[in-house]
Formats: C-alpha cells, sequence, structure tokens
C-alpha cells in the first residue's frame, strides 16, 4: 500500500502528461481526462522531528564510527548548513572554499546562487578528505561518478545511536531548531 501523498503526487503527474496530450490536440477529439474523477487521497501532515543535544551526540558518534568515513562529514554538515540531501550528494571539490568557509550548493528557488557558511569542524573534515576539483564529495566507490548510496550506513548509524522515526531530511529541522534555539530570526533561518 501507498501513502495517500504518494498516489496523489502520481495521479497529478498523469493528470499533467493527459492536460499536455489534450492541449497539444494529441489526444483523440473529445477525449474525456480520466484524472478529473480520480478523489485525491487525504494527506496526512508531516511531523516535525529534529533531535535532542544527546542524540545529536550520540547521531554524530555512531557516523564516526560508521565503515564509511565520510557519513561523518555528511552528516554534520547537514546539520550545520540545513542544505538538502540531494544537494549535499550532488557537491563537487570546486564547489567548496574552506579557506572562505563556504560551499556553493547550485541556485535558490528564485535563481540566485545558494551559498552555505561552514563550521570550524566541517572545514576540518573537507580539508582532511580533499580531492580532485572536479570530482564529487561524496562518490561511490564503484563509480566515482555518482553519489555514494549511503542509506544503508546512515540507518545503521541510527540505529547504532538508538535514534527511532528521524528521516536525513529531519537534519534540515534540526539545523533550523538550532539556529532558533541560538536567537536567529525566522528570515536569517530561511536564508
Amino acid at each position: 500500500p501507498m501513502a495517500g501523498s504518494t498516489l496523489n503526487r502520481y495521479a497529478s503527474a498523469i493528470a499533467a502528461v493527459l492536460t499536455w496530450a489534450i492541449r497539444r490536440r494529441i489526444a483523440p477529439k473529445g477525449f474525456d481526462h480520466p484524472v478529473r474523477r480520480i478523489q485525491y487521497r487525504p494527506e496526512t501532515p508531516e511531523k516535525t522531528r529534529f533531535l535532542s543535544d544527546e542524540e545529536r551526540v550520540r547521531l554524530l558518534e555512531a557516523c564516526r564510527a560508521s565503515k564509511w568515513p565520510r557519513l561523518y562529514l555528511l552528516v554534520l554538515l547537514g546539520l550545520t548548513t540545513g542544505a538538502r540531501k540531494g544537494e549535499l550528494t550532488a557537491l563537487r571539490w570546486q564547489d567548496v572554499d574552506t579557506v572562505r568557509k563556504i560551499v556553493h550548493v547550485g541556485r535558490s528557488k528564485n535563481g540566485d546562487p545558494k551559498v552555505l557558511p561552514l563550521v570550524p569542524a566541517a572545514v576540518e573534515q573537507l580539508d582532511e578528505l580533499r580531492g580532485a576539483p572536479g570530482g564529487l564529495v561524496f562518490p561511490s566507490r564503484l563509480s566515482p561518478l555518482q553519489p555514494m548510496a549511503f542509506e544503508a550506513r546512515w540507518h545503521q548509524a541510527l540505529k547504532a545511536a538508538n535514534i527511532k522515526s528521524f528521516r536525513f531530511h529531519d537534519l534540515r529541522h534540526s539545523c533550523a531548531s538550532y539556529l532558533a534555539q541560538q536567537g536567529a530570526s525566522l528570515l536569517e533561518i530561511a536564508d
């Protein structure tokens, strides 16, 4: 069984293709759009989850002990920058500036360059692991041109740290929560 949100996304994608076909007059004349009769499923709102101080310490220790040596850096960057998983896994060495203590992770929704500040612990880790400028910061062992599929190591670290009901995306929530606890405004957190 799939979640209501998943089914709704599938229905929306199919509806978009059929609408495109109708507008381009590819669909037969008088075509009845079948997706319009589908009743969308209710979606349960996501629970916002962030790490407590004790959980954060346990998770970082478990990541340091991981068989994949870059898991600690990946999680540290997620916790301290609030970057998305896709932004971090696509990160290349040419995007990392440890002198200025920043990383460039593409563009924001409005097209502006997205630059994230680095904490000293992340700069230290990045300097230790530095690779070729065009290479990925988190490459796959089997195919260095592809990002590492780290999910198994991530789940092992969560289990070792005894953390339940926590997704990689929740590192973003944790980052925002820590910023708010330090007195950052909502505008600063969003930025």
